[in-house]
């Protein structure tokens, strides 16, 4: 039973199976939603005739219909728990790219990715990143970073399989039904044998501790209490608008670039075959960056990791913009590392921006608040640069917009100040 507690101190910390399971939900929710979707613009512009708008028309529908479910599932974790939130989200994942690969109209494509968006949303970072912070308390962040970094490592591992393998040689209907079998194999066997939301639900304690920590009262010792604000106390600082409207920027910029790196690069003379191996560079970058960002956060306040990070995304993007046909290809990785490592920054330093701003009392619902934000932004982004490409028959416009909007996530985020925490 939950209840009980362990008389022996286990080898190995059960934290760290959390961790593995969560660094598994990264690694779906990057490599088969975030990175794989590129791969198949020019597929599905070849075999059904849609435009690049209507295109990444779904990508915004992936991540507005995540955006919107984020802060409901942020309270059905505070709440109910992640085992079965997580569960039901790796299902309905699977049930969507099953729907993908039986579409043949673009509504179809539409509503394949509604699907998956809603099942991102319950088995992607809110979750992850809440049954991560619950375990661990000292190095949250370093343990994050690991954790996030599955995220990287999917777009390295699944980004060269479908782009220089399965989609050419198989097509993309069988890759999106291989992309529902990854999910249900890795997800919802571990996810029903390991997860536990808090560690006192089977007698441990963050870290490993032997003991909680506790408050003395009257001779009386008793657990420490949560400390932090609830959403509705959240949503009148300050704090929290500044955060958001740094990530919306960001989110929108990096990702609408992102992307669309592989179609823009197969368009000025490069190889579907190099650009899947960039994509693939991006995701090891990734990774990398999200340990390294993780680190800094339990070092530096992370508003300054965060603000590093905006400064490698403004600079992949520069360089991005500056690739034509007779480029090296060693600005081709100069970019792809860039890229990578700007978008390593993100989870770890959202996530310890949430918990150390705003506390861990009603942290599941401020963190699906603010992963709404974000996710309008990574949804819009590359939507303005497909219709602007439509448009225009480039990505010069888009490129120069996303630029701009880094005078105003750098600054929002500089100007944060933490409020005062309460106890819950």
């Amino acid at each position: 039973m939950d209840n009980t507690s362990h008389s022996k101190k286990p080898k190995v910390f059960y934290g760290y199976w959390i961790v593995l399971v969560a660094f598994l939900l990264f690694f779906i929710a990057g490599g088969a939603g975030y990175f794989a979707f590129s791969l198949f613009v020019r597929p599905l512009q070849t075999a059904l005739g849609w435009s690049r708008g209507e295109i990444m028309g779904a990508f915004a529908i992936l991540f507005l219909i995540q955006g919107i479910a984020s802060p409901f599932t942020g309270r059905v974790v505070d709440r109910y728990g992640a085992k079965k939130v997580i569960t039901v989200g790796a299902l309905t994942i699977g049930a969507g790219f099953i729907l993908l690969s039986f579409m043949d109209e673009l509504w179809h494509f539409y509503v394949g990715y509604a699907v998956i968006g809603v099942g991102m949303a319950a088995a992607g970072q809110i979750p992850a990143t809440s049954i991560v912070s619950n375990w661990f308390k000292k190095k949250r962040g370093l343990v994050i970073g690991i954790a996030s970094s599955g995220l990287g490592v999917g777009g390295f591992a699944l980004a060269p399989l479908f782009g220089s393998h399965l989609i050419p040689e198989y097509g993309w209907r069988v890759s999106y039904l291989a992309l529902a079998i990854i999910t249900a194999v890795l997800i919802i066997p571990l996810t029903l044998a390991i997860v536990k939301t808090k560690p006192e639900g089977i007698g441990l304690h963050p870290d490993g501790a032997e003991a909680p920590d506790v408050i003395v009262a009257n001779n009386i010792s008793s657990p420490k209490p949560s400390v932090g604000l609830t959403l509705r106390m959240a949503l009148t600082t300050p704090a929290f608008w500044l955060i958001n409207i740094s990530f919306l920027a960001s989110s929108f910029s990096h990702v609408g670039a992102v992307q669309n790196q592989v179609p823009y690069f197969e368009d000025v003379g490069f190889s579907v075959t190099l650009a899947a191996a960039a994509l693939g560079v991006n995701g090891l970058a990734s990774a990398i960056g999200k340990f390294v960002f993780g680190w800094l956060c339990d070092r530096m306040p992370p508003k300054y990791a965060w603000t590093l990070g905006l400064v490698i995304r403004l600079g992949c993007i520069v360089v991005l913009m500056n690739v034509g046909p007779k480029s090296p290809v060693a600005m081709i990785w100069l970019y792809s590392v860039l890229a990578g490592l700007g978008s390593g920054a993100w989870l770890p330093t959202m996530s310890m921006l949430a918990s150390t701003t705003f506390g861990m009392a009603s942290y599941g619902a401020i963190f699906g608040m603010a992963s709404m934000f974000q996710n309008v932004g990574m949804a819009t982004g590359p939507l303005l640069a497909g219709q602007i490409y439509d448009a225009t028959n480039s990505y010069n416009t888009a490129f120069i917009i996303f630029v701009a909007l880094y005078a105003v996530a750098i600054p929002a985020i500089l100007a944060l100040r933490r409020p005062k925490l309460k106890p819950s």
